[in-house]
């Protein structure tokens, strides 16, 4: 029987080969689309949109210019594409001048021109742009609502592109006649390109109803300002029967699925059995961590479902209803609520990571956990549920050193969780 004597370095090995499989470099150079007759430009938004656009401008064989928007410090020296950088997860005036930007260089192109767009996870945070009679406070208002709502994914993103003037398809539209090619990475479950950064090139079913139907659903305490504009028909978003969009082309470059078969495998040629439950996870963190420690203790008792040693691994994003005022992410409240879980039970470590590099708000991408976590805080006078209860988990780890800081990964497919059980 194979046994890991360094399971955090086995673990951070994992996510480093899932990271890899969603490289720029490598994603971007199965995806290049023709050159055109006329121009090409590239636009961008994301954590990991200063890589690609990198990767782009390394690859591409013709004329190139434009600009991406990145998150402050996860930017990459460009020669022909500018990358500007901005605020997340809450807005600010650098994301506002960006989006500003991004709409100049897609402004009078003809149908000969190229457009790039260059998409992946942060891009909704990092493109303000406020429709007229809104400012940016509002938007920061709504984003900080959704953030703390507890709503999924697709909830948030159809509030979002009801409130703006780029994402939703918009930046597309404000390119035709130009041809359009999306390369995107996608952070969202199921994948569905058009909710990546809330879709600036690419349109989405969601309608305006549906935003209002999902703000009364999750109690959203909008401005006033903002239901003002929501309940106008000047909200509605582009549909993607718009003949603007029919010439366009959308290439989804790198995904959670592919990166967690490449953890998988590489685990498996450890020699440990690699298990993946879904790439598309929901529902708030604690809760998931109680299922994903209820399988873990499960195998490490009993046996089943999975025979041990294994590593149960799992992506998507899912959400913190925020009901105190700790600091904490997703990743790191998902390990709290996991270790609570496996308290105890030997043989049991787990790692949860955004693949972008930074959890939430603070410099850490997650962290790990084992069997001796609680009993670690304990002893240093640090009662575990408490922290949990008021969404502390990042107090919890940072106690312990247990924080894991890889640094930005240069992309974003998002969360990454994987559980041993030996």
């Amino acid at each position: 029987m194979v046994a890991i004597a360094d399971p955090r370095r086995f673990l951070e090995t994992l996510f480093m080969s899932a990271v890899a499989a969603a490289d720029p470099s490598r994603v971007i150079a199965a995806n290049l689309p023709e050159l055109p007759k006329g121009r090409t430009v590239v636009v961008g938004a994301g954590k990991g949109a200063a890589q690609m656009a990198l990767a782009f401008e390394k690859l591409w064989h013709g004329p190139v210019s434009g600009a991406v928007v990145t998150r402050y410090g996860f930017g990459a020296h460009c020669n022909r594409i500018e990358v500007l950088e901005a605020s997340h997860p809450l807005p600010d005036e650098g994301g506002l001048y960006a989006s500003k930007r991004l709409i100049a260089e897609v402004d009078g192109l003809t149908k000969d021109d190229l457009v790039v767009a260059l998409i992946c996870g942060g891009g909704s945070a990092l493109l303000p742009s406020p429709p007229p009679g809104l400012s940016l406070e509002d938007e920061i208002a709504v984003n900080r609502a959704l953030l703390a709502s507890g709503a999924p994914i697709r909830a948030m993103n159809a509030v979002r592109k009801h409130v703006s003037l780029i994402k939703g398809g918009r930046l597309a539209v404000a390119a035709y006649p130009a041809k359009v090619v999306s390369l995107v990475v996608s952070d969202i479950p199921g994948d569905d390109p058009a909710l990546v950064a809330s879709g600036p090139t690419i349109a989405d079913e969601a309608s305006r109803q549906d935003a209002l139907k999902i703000i009364e659903r999750y109690r959203l305490a909008l401005p006033e300002k903002v239901m003002r504009w929501m309940v106008s028909d000047a909200a509605d978003a582009p549909r993607p029967s718009d003949p603007c969009f029919a010439r366009n082309e959308v290439r989804l470059i790198a995904s959670a699925s592919v990166s967690l078969e490449a953890a998988a495998a590489r685990a498996r040629a450890e020699g440990i059995e690699a298990i993946i439950l879904s790439d598309a996870i929901e529902g708030e963190a604690r809760d998931v961590g109680l299922v994903h420690a209820a399988i873990a203790r499960e195998a490490a008792m009993r046996g089943r479902p999975f025979s041990k040693p294994v590593i149960v691994l799992s992506g998507g994003e899912t959400t913190v209803t925020v009901q105190g005022e700790g600091r904490g992410g997703r990743n790191s409240e998902f390990l709290l609520s996991l270790a609570l879980g496996i308290d105890g039970v030997a043989g049991i470590s787990a790692l949860a990571a955004d693949t972008d590099g930074i959890d939430g708000s603070e410099d850490n991408a997650g962290a790990f956990a084992d069997h001796t976590t609680v009993a670690r805080l304990l002893a240093r006078r640090l009662d575990a549920a408490a922290l949990l209860q008021r969404n502390d988990s990042w107090a919890a780890f940072d106690a312990l050193g247990d924080l894991f800081k890889p640094g930005p990964t240069g992309t974003n497919v998002n969360d990454f969780r994987a559980v041993l059980i030996q």
